[in-house]
């Protein structure tokens, strides 16, 4: 009988142990043709499993829904919208204290109180996510709710800008992170299929955030005053995050015992290459959020009706992070990321720039929230699609805390390219938009670091 390559057809199940020929090392049943003694099953060929959409998770179960995973998604959403919609609304902020308390600062003194507070924030995603990766989120959100509601009830105490710096930047930056970080990571956790689209929910809720502070914060401003206006916004804020705390949890079982970050992460091409994209849209992308309502003022718009092109922008990051978060589950989730970070740079070079009225800055900043949303929401699946469950958390922090240094200094460079430009927003507009678009091209390297192909899904 000639050799034949009989495992490239046949899978064998022996029932018994059949004896071997030493010297043809087959067994002698198979020389006789007596295969009986065998089971024999067809050869279905099958495709290697792209690894472009599959998360090196094969040891977790994820239930994919049931009441702990929808009760951590609602208090993830109510975390997000207490506490990373209060960030998004420092244009609020910004306005006020340049014709009140901070009158006598320039713009770009005064956005360094913003800018910490993403700095802190993002800084402390490393640390956070270790200890999430250890402890779980419980600890960590109740901290996180003390650190938040303290800092708040201490900004409307403030007047001067090292009481600013220190209440509104440095604390509030870190209690938003100790609520943010164990939220997102803890979602993760119970969704794989459906995971962007669980996160992208969870990331509306920093978009509605947007949308009801500022408004909030600036009718309380006008009707009670700054101090008593803040304390209200810290009183909602409070029974959102107690409620947060109480909802989210991990569903992991796996806990971290070492306290670094594997090697292999530095040399993990797809994710240096999405940590430096990040990057270059970090240094951008948060400048429209901190300079819109002075831009609105800036072509006579009345203050009342500026705020609400801060309302408008972050009403357009609802849609943003929910829709595109959903695609992503099917088109492939840095098949969104890359067009959302290209598309908000665009934005702002081709659009932004030629605004002169109120109409077509509240379209432009519908569009903005709109695919800035979408970044926000896909880049953290992203993340989760590339590790391992064990080091969703720390992997997730190192990003943040690598993306927290061109965070910190995009809102002063904006504010000192418009300090140069004579009060001429062209200048500080260009630079948010061509950092945005330089990042968006590094993405997408990183997504074909995963699939060279270049419609793949990954």
């Amino acid at each position: 009988m000639p050799d034949v390559d009989l495992e490239a057809h046949v899978t064998f199940t022996p029932v018994f142990t059949l004896p071997v020929d030493i010297e043809t090392s087959k067994p002698r049943s198979l020389q006789n043709e007596n295969l009986k003694a065998v089971e024999m099953t067809p050869y279905e060929p099958t495709s290697p499993p792209s690894s472009s959409m599959t998360d090196t998770t094969s040891h977790h179960e994820f239930p994919e829904g049931g009441f702990k995973a929808y009760l951590t998604v609602f208090g993830a959403f109510l975390a997000l919208f207490s506490s990373f919609g209060h960030i998004s609304s420092f244009g609020t902020y910004q306005a006020w204290y340049s014709g009140h308390q901070l009158h006598h600062f320039p713009p770009s003194t005064i956005s360094w109180i913003g800018s910490l507070q993403l700095w802190v924030f993002f800084v402390s995603g490393f640390p956070t996510g270790w200890l999430f990766d250890k402890f779980g989120p419980i600890w960590l959100m109740l901290a996180g709710t003390i650190i938040y509601i303290f800092s708040i009830m201490m900004t409307s105490l403030s007047s001067q800008l090292y009481e600013f710096v220190l209440t509104q930047g440095i604390l509030f930056g870190l209690g938003v992170g100790l609520l943010f970080y164990p939220s997102l990571a803890s979602t993760a956790t119970y969704f794989k299929k459906y995971r962007a689209t669980a996160l992208g929910i969870v990331a509306a809720g920093s978009s509605i955030g947007g949308v009801v502070y500022p408004i909030m914060l600036q009718r309380l401003f006008v009707s009670v005053g700054f101090g008593w206006g803040v304390r209200i916004s810290g009183l909602v804020s409070a029974v959102c995050c107690v409620m947060a705390t109480l909802c989210v949890r991990n569903h992991s079982s796996t806990k971290r015992t070492d306290c670094c970050i594997s090697l292999k992460t530095f040399s993990d091409t797809k994710y240096i290459l999405l940590a430096i994209g990040s990057c270059l849209v970090a240094l951008g992308l948060f400048i429209p959020f901190m300079y819109i309502v002075e831009y609105a003022q800036h072509l006579s718009i009345s203050s009342q009706k500026a705020f609400y092109v801060l309302a408008v922008l972050n009403a357009g990051g609802v849609f943003g992070r929910i829709a595109p978060a959903y695609l992503s589950d099917s088109l492939g989730r840095f098949n969104l990321l890359t067009p959302s970070a290209f598309f908000s740079g665009l934005s702002c070079l081709v659009f932004w720039i030629f605004t002169r009225n109120l109409t077509g800055l509240m379209v432009f900043a519908a569009v903005y929230g709109f695919f800035s949303g979408a970044f926000i929401s896909v880049m953290t699946p992203c993340v989760a699609q590339i590790s391992d469950i064990s080091q969703i958390g720390i992997r997730m922090g190192v990003l943040y805390s690598v993306i927290s240094f061109p965070s910190l200094g995009g809102g002063p460079a904006a504010g000192a390219l418009l300090a140069r430009g004579h009060g001429s927003f062209d200048g500080m507009i260009f630079f948010s938009g061509s950092t945005v678009v330089a990042g968006s091209l590094f993405i997408f390297l990183s997504k074909l670091s995963i699939d060279p192909r270049l419609f793949a899904r990954v």
